[in-house]
């Protein structure tokens, strides 16, 4: 860093002048150290929710992730940037069980026509997840 600069008044009612003043010396380690405790606060500061809200958009309700539940198989719709044990910490925060495996497939939107114009569906994540013997989740209740 470089030299700061601090104006200064003279005592008998002179102009204020320019004085430059050399910062105080520091030890790095220690100004590596804040460093690291700021960047920890600030990723503790944000998680209010955890990584659950972001990583877990929607469950997928069809009639073939209604048949996987039969398996222990449950289906995620997922962020996606997501990774595999960004979406078992997910789950394991949302639901309060750790899953055993973590599947996940990139489907491509389709092209579709509305009339006249052509226009293409968005690009998704999706996750399926299994769960450990015994264990469910209450996803397909009420649907």
């Amino acid at each position: 860093m470089g030299l700061l600069s601090r104006w200064k008044k003279d005592k008998i009612g002179a102009p204020a002048t320019k004085e430059t003043v050399k910062p105080e010396a520091t030890d790095k380690s220690s100004k590596k150290s804040e460093k690291t405790e700021e960047k920890n606060s600030v990723k503790t500061q944000g998680k209010v929710g955890g990584i659950a809200y972001r990583v877990l958009i929607a469950p997928r309700v069809t009639e073939k992730a209604t048949m996987l539940a039969a398996e222990n198989k449950y289906c995620f719709l997922v962020d996606r940037d997501a990774s595999k044990s960004q979406i078992k910490q997910a789950v394991a925060e949302a639901y309060g069980v750790f899953p055993k495996a973590v599947a996940v497939i990139n489907v491509n939107g389709r092209g579709v026509n509305f009339g006249r114009r052509s226009g293409r569906r968005s690009d998704y994540k999706k996750a399926i997840v299994t769960l450990p013997e015994g264990k469910t989740l209450n996803i397909h209740e009420g649907v």
